[in-house]
């Protein structure tokens, strides 16, 4: 079965509000409703059911039963002897690239329908999912395209003999990727392994199953070797641990939670295996008094309200010079009113529901512990009224003051349509508020002076900091975190690099016996 929907029945998935109501429909838009992808094998799950729950209805739309720890065994046995059979690994690049491009095609020709899939299993706008699936055309396309223009090197010679640095594969790759932003995730571990010769078993959230599995689909008809690909929903505590703990799987990349992902590190450190963290983060936001202040509200509210803050880089602490602090906090409380909240479908909709009601129900105890301490709720602080979208996980675009930056609100990561107002007086001053935390992955500074932007980008510890804009991404520019943010690098060409493994070897060119074993 094609992937791609006809017009009529895209057009009525693009617009109804209640995108998907049952099971009839569901499998118009994913050919294998209750299978998961075991290397190369569409098969029924042997593990609990998944229920898929659209956060905008509170419904339940579909069931997947998951995946299980000798799933994870089959898809390893599957993925080790598709590298033999296929030969992946030693592929010419531009092999590669052709199927990498192919698999781009793919997603692009079906972004529409992959991103009605993740509004529904997600609760994100229409036209963030779209934006998604296309930004997940593009990595592969740049996977494809870097891994042609990769060079092996030939190292300076200290002696007689000619040194070079190659690259190999490192064989069986496990990804474990988030709620968040199911489909660029998986292509940003994906593309890259691929592309570096790898065979990948993915471990999708149980929260948001539908989207990697489509790209599976892709995967398979676009021609990708069969067995070079597993996607596995299943719980993170079993599925995800096998994966992580089995011996022939060489690298671990994982987009989540600071806890697992230290949890994970452990399991690499007992494996002496590479791997790769992207983890929370408690992003600040800085408003010089110099600032565009148009610029920099617009900025402050998409950074922290897009995605309803569910973002690892959102922008959650926003620190304003005092000499402006008055009129911004009032700028941003009007503007941060006039958001329109409602579903995922309608395409008016700036900020959509949480990506369920668990995960509402814990930012809304977060909030409320910060006022109960004393903080001030400026708006928001709740759920939107009414009945339109009382069974939905919506709540509302929130902004706290009153409080210090050593307050839990402003250390502890709320993935959530939240944000804290600081006011800072000089630049050593904000520099040490803003490091003042156990994360180090986003920042964002709003000044006319590009000398002192430059001079804060520097003493920010942060992986990616933007000077007069936010959540701006290029696939060619690489992504870490430091401190609790995270460990090793995704995009770029050092995000093939880091699914490779550097070897050295040295020609003799001298023809004549080492001196030391001369009699």
């Amino acid at each position: 079965m094609t992937m791609m929907a006809d017009s009529t029945m895209l057009s009525s998935v693009l617009v109804l509000d209640d995108v998907v109501k049952d099971m009839t429909t569901l499998r118009q838009l994913v050919s294998t409703p209750d299978e998961i992808f075991v290397a190369g094998v569409w098969k029924r799950g042997e593990g609990a059911a998944i229920n898929s729950v659209n956060p905008a209805t509170g419904e339940v739309f579909a069931s997947l039963h998951g995946a299980t720890v000798e799933d994870v065994e089959l898809a390893v046995q599957g993925a080790t002897k598709s590298l033999s059979a296929s030969g992946w690994a030693t592929w010419l690049p531009h092999e590669r690239a052709i199927v990498l491009h192919r698999i781009a095609s793919k997603i692009q020709e079906n972004a529409d329908l992959i991103a009605a899939l993740q509004t529904l299993d997600t609760g994100k706008t229409l036209r963030e999912t779209r934006a998604l699936a296309m930004s997940a055309a593009g990595t592969f396309k740049f996977a494809a395209a870097a891994v042609e223009t990769l060079e092996d090197a030939i190292t300076p010679s200290r002696g007689e003999n000619l040194t070079m640095s190659i690259y190999e594969p490192l064989g069986i790759v496990g990804a474990i990727t988030p709620w968040n932003s199911p489909i660029a995730s998986d292509a940003q571990k994906l593309a890259p392994a691929l592309a570096a010769g790898n065979a990948v078993i993915v471990k999708p959230p149980v929260w948001a199953p539908w989207v990697s599995l489509l790209l599976a689909r892709l995967c398979e008809e676009a021609g990708l070797p069969e067995g070079l690909l597993s996607v596995l929903p299943g719980p993170g505590r079993s599925v995800g641990d096998a994966l992580a703990r089995h011996p022939k799987v060489g690298k671990i990349s994982f987009t989540g939670g600071t806890s697992t992902g230290r949890a994970l590190g452990h399991v690499a450190a007992e494996k002496i295996m590479p791997i790769t963290l992207e983890l929370g983060g408690k992003s600040p936001t800085i408003i010089f008094a110099d600032a565009d202040i148009d610029q920099a509200i617009a900025g402050v509210l998409y950074g922290i309200f897009s995605s309803t803050g569910q973002s690892c880089i959102a922008g959650s602490r926003v620190f304003i010079h005092k000499s402006i602090y008055a009129e911004v906090v009032d700028r941003l409380v009007v503007a941060t009113r006039a958001l329109r909240v409602g579903p995922g479908s309608d395409p008016r909709t700036q900020v959509g529901p949480l990506v369920a009601h668990a995960h509402r129900d814990e930012v809304a105890a977060m909030v409320e512990a910060a006022r109960e301490a004393g903080a001030q709720i400026l708006c928001g602080g709740g759920a939107p009224h009414g009945e339109a979208m009382a069974a939905g996980a919506y709540y509302m675009p929130t902004i706290i003051a009153g409080v210090g930056n050593d307050a839990l609100i402003c250390q502890e990561e709320i993935f959530g349509p939240v944000a804290v107002v600081l006011p800072f007086d000089d630049e050593s001053d904000l520099v040490a508020q803003a490091n003042d935390t156990v994360f180090g992955l986003a920042c964002g500074i709003w000044t006319a002076d590009y000398r002192r932007a430059l001079r804060t980008a520097k003493a920010i510890a942060a992986g990616t900091v933007w000077v007069n804009t936010y959540k701006q991404f290029s696939i060619s520019t690489p992504f870490s975190g430091t401190k609790d943010s995270g460990l090793g690098t995704e995009k770029g060409r050092e995000g093939i690099r880091s699914y490779m493994r550097q070897k050295s070897i040295y020609l003799d060119l001298s023809g004549t016996p080492l001196p030391w074993a001369k009699q």
